[in-house]
């Protein structure tokens, strides 16, 4: 009897476990950079430069935070400028600026277009020139973007020195200033940003520096190891090998 119990007991299946409930991601924290990105109201046409431009990364690496006040320039029509009003809140505030050649040639319909919409309500339009890109109101700032244009302001012959002092002087003590642009080719030098639209890293570092800035850290999410550098911006429809960097300006003594 008792060899007949111990065989059915070992005859008998052991119970299945139960599978365990796939984890449920937490959700985004409101305001974050996957928050901001992930806003529904986003247009598909963001969506799909998002892939080119790393949303996500940009916003952590900028760190901008509710109720800050920032200024993009070159905003063009608007890819960033919405990041950042979204990123700022409506306690905020984003300077926009585009020069007249921008907006006459490039952004006549998308740059009014997006302005129209809810996220941009934070959103301060100016329209003016490099030499001065910033209205007297434009002040005390905590940011300051320049994306993927300063080759374009080389181009058009634009006063640097002027630009970037004017950057600095709209900034507070310890406020930052963050540019992008594409990759030019080592010892191209000022002549890659007409014939390549891209500007060395080394360039854009000295000019800035120059104005009274410090260095404080550049980062890789916009790089490319498959380009070259040595075929036009535009002609890789701007999936270019790109730089992006950090300086600040010194806190008061």
């Amino acid at each position: 009897m008792f060899s007949a119990w111990l065989l059915s007991v070992a005859c008998t299946a052991a119970p299945t476990p139960e599978p365990a409930a796939p984890e449920t991601p937490a959700p985004a924290e409101a305001g974050s950079p996957q928050s901001i990105v992930a806003a529904p109201d986003r247009t598909d046409e963001d969506r799909q430069t998002d892939a080119r431009r790393h949303p996500e990364e940009l916003l952590a690496f900028l760190g901008v935070k509710p109720g800050e006040r920032v200024a993009d320039l070159a905003a063009g029509s608007g890819y960033s400028t919405e990041l950042l009003a979204r990123a700022v809140g409506p306690s905020g505030v984003v300077y926009a600026q585009n020069d007249r050649q921008t907006l006459e040639k490039f952004v006549s319909e998308s740059w009014p277009k997006r302005l129209a919409r809810e996220s941009m309500r934070g959103v301060v339009r100016l329209d003016r020139e490099f030499d001065a890109p910033l209205s007297p109101e434009a002040k005390d700032l905590d940011l300051v973007t320049l994306f993927f244009s300063y080759h374009d302001v080389i181009v058009r012959g634009v006063d640097r020195s002027a630009l970037n002092g004017a950057v600095f002087q709209a900034l507070r003590p310890g406020g930052l200033y963050v540019v992008a642009d594409h990759q030019a080719p080592p010892g191209s030098g000022i002549a890659a940003a007409s014939s390549l639209h891209r500007i060395e890293e080394k360039i854009v570092r000295q000019e800035i520096e120059a104005a009274g800035f410090s260095f404080v850290e550049s980062a890789d999410f916009l790089e490319d190891p498959s380009d070259d550098g040595t075929a036009p911006s535009f002609a890789r429809e701007f999936r270019t090998d790109r730089f992006i960097l950090k300086f600040r300006k010194p806190e008061a003594p």
